[in-house]
């Protein structure tokens, strides 16, 4: 189980499975934006001012360092080993097939999970247009999930806020439906999404900046560094608003459809995260400048995690109908209450246009760690079955979308997220190690990219990732030994066996027509 594919074999194996390369720079950063700025700006904006009020501010500087670390980390190694199957690819090469499979795993956690938290902030901005646009009371039952409590090892929900997250279903179904059928995002499309998103946060800074009070920055950490308890504070909401910066993994997963990876993907991963931090920065300092970002209380004067059935509670007062914190749709409700209601749903419309393709992207990002998977023999292969008439791997797809829609109708956004967060960071962690290694065991391979400072940014990027792991609520914390475990249990019983690299099976079987679509095909 500590076998190793070399990275030799890799690069061969894609070569003999290759898929076109067309992907350029620009077209790399622009893909890199389109999957990191979405539901976390738009809507985790909320959460991390319920966890550390204006000092979000600061939270987004911790997040956005320890990505950029592991963004030069992963650099270096997508730009060695151009394939597809990112962090899992990696660790396959340099640490072996049983840590290769806990990172694939988790990486499939990741990527579901992330779906269902972006179907879940689809939902509220949709909800907001259809109420203040529309002026149609939709049922809040049907609106939202339960919000969860652990009583011992055993989740109980709270149904009196809401049953079932009816939009989010629909959603993730429409998008799985597309993949399955074969419809891919064109470099276009996504072009045109992400400068719908781009254009909907210029013009809140905008508008926002010059509406900002000096008094709604203060206090400005309200519950601290740390909070009383774990997930609260200005490290607790750097912890969940790393999701907001997850999207740049998209990058290094394309990296065997791009042309010159050594130079274009480093380009396309720093490029895209150094943007989106800027924007980030002056989006957090609007929406709490303009309206404040104060917590919401608990009865007795405890700080509370959104999401928990005190924080629905509070949220329910009256007195803080308004609150930044309680609003499912943050940026425009930020928009409303300074007086601007038709920009307001005008930003929402962005988000209902642009937040599907996030979606659409994790959900790809999936099968396509389930084909690389499945091509190295550690999942069944029929899993990847290709459609006759589609050409796509409609079971695992649809499989995938079930799953998502279901987390999507009964959990809420910020646990989905931190949830997410929990794979996402032990990928990352992986990486770091991994790119260690291999400067020790290879040191003569050829790098096209090296990480600058390698021994001093690599171990920053390990110690950030574990930290902000460490600091996630304990319930997300709980997440991802759980889910290891049952993935321990399937390699053991399944994969172990029947993994290529251990039957001695270099070469894979599938012709290269059943390879999954490029995610982004070229501008004609």
């Amino acid at each position: 189980m500590w076998r190793v594919k070399s990275l030799d074999a890799i690069l061969a194996t894609a070569e003999k499975k290759s898929l076109h390369r067309s992907l350029g720079p620009i077209q790399l950063t622009l893909l890199g934006i389109g999957a990191i700025i979405g539901t976390g700006i738009f809507v985790l904006t909320a959460s991390a001012a319920q966890k550390a009020g204006p000092g979000m501010m600061v939270s987004f500087v911790i997040a956005g360092a320890v990505c950029a670390v592991a963004a030069l980390c992963y650099s270096e190694l997508a730009a060695m080993a151009p394939v597809s199957g990112s962090a899992y690819t990696y660790t396959y090469a340099v640490m072996g097939e049983l840590l290769a499979w806990t990172v694939g795993w988790a990486l499939i956690l990741e990527y579901a999970v992330a779906a269902s938290a972006v179907s879940v902030g689809w939902s509220g901005y949709v909800l907001g247009l259809i109420e203040q646009g529309l002026g149609f009371d939709f049922p809040d039952l049907l609106s939202a999930g339960p919000t969860w409590s652990m009583h011992g090892f055993i989740p109980t929900p709270d149904f009196s806020a809401g049953i079932v997250n009816i939009p989010a279903i629909i959603v993730a179904l429409l998008v799985t439906g597309l993949l399955m059928l074969g419809t891919t995002e064109s470099a276009r499309v996504n072009a045109i999404l992400v400068a719908i998103k781009v254009a909907a946060l210029t013009v809140f800074i905008i508008i926002t900046l010059p509406v900002i009070k000096s008094g709604h920055l203060s206090p400005f950490a309200p519950n601290g560094l740390f909070g009383q308890y774990s997930g609260m504070g200005i490290v607790g909401a750097a912890a969940s608003i790393f999701f907001a910066y997850v999207g740049f993994d998209a990058v290094s997963t394309a990296a065997e459809e791009t042309k010159n990876p050594q130079r274009n993907v480093p380009i396309g991963l720093i490029g895209s995260l150094a943007i989106c931090t800027v924007f980030y920065l002056l989006v957090a300092l609007g929406a709490a400048g303009a309206i404040g970002a104060q917590p919401v209380l608990g009865a007795a004067g405890e700080a509370v995690q959104p999401g928990s059935p005190a924080f629905v509670a509070a949220c329910a007062l009256p007195a803080n109908a308004d609150r930044l914190v309680c609003s499912n749709e943050a940026l425009a409700h930020v928009l409303r209450v300074v007086g601007h209601p038709q920009i307001g749903n005008a930003l929402g419309t962005a988000a209902l246009l642009a937040l599907p393709s996030v979606i659409l992207m994790m959900i790809y990002g999936q099968t396509r760690i389930f084909f690389v998977m499945a091509r190295d023999g550690l999942l069944p292969e029929g899993l990847t079955k290709i459609h006759p008439k589609w050409k796509t791997p409609y079971i695992v797809t649809a499989a995938t979308g079930i799953a998502v829609a279901i987390a999507g109708a009964l959990f809420p956004v910020g646990q989905l997220a931190d949830i997410s967060n929990s794979g996402t960071l032990f990928a990352f962690f992986m990486v770091s190690i991994a790119v260690m290694v291999l400067r020790v065991k290879d040191p003569n391979r050829r790098r096209p990219f090296r990480t600058p400072l390698l021994w001093v940014f690599a171990p920053l990027s390990a110690f950030g990732c574990a930290f902000l792991f460490w600091n996630l609520p304990h319930d997300a914390k709980m997440v991802l030994p759980i889910w290891g475990g049952v993935g321990l249990l399937i390699y053991f019983a399944y994969g172990y066996r029947k993994s290529h690299v251990g039957r001695g099976l270099i070469e894979v079987h599938e012709t290269d027509g059943d390879a999954p679509p490029p995610p982004v095909p070229p501008i004609q």
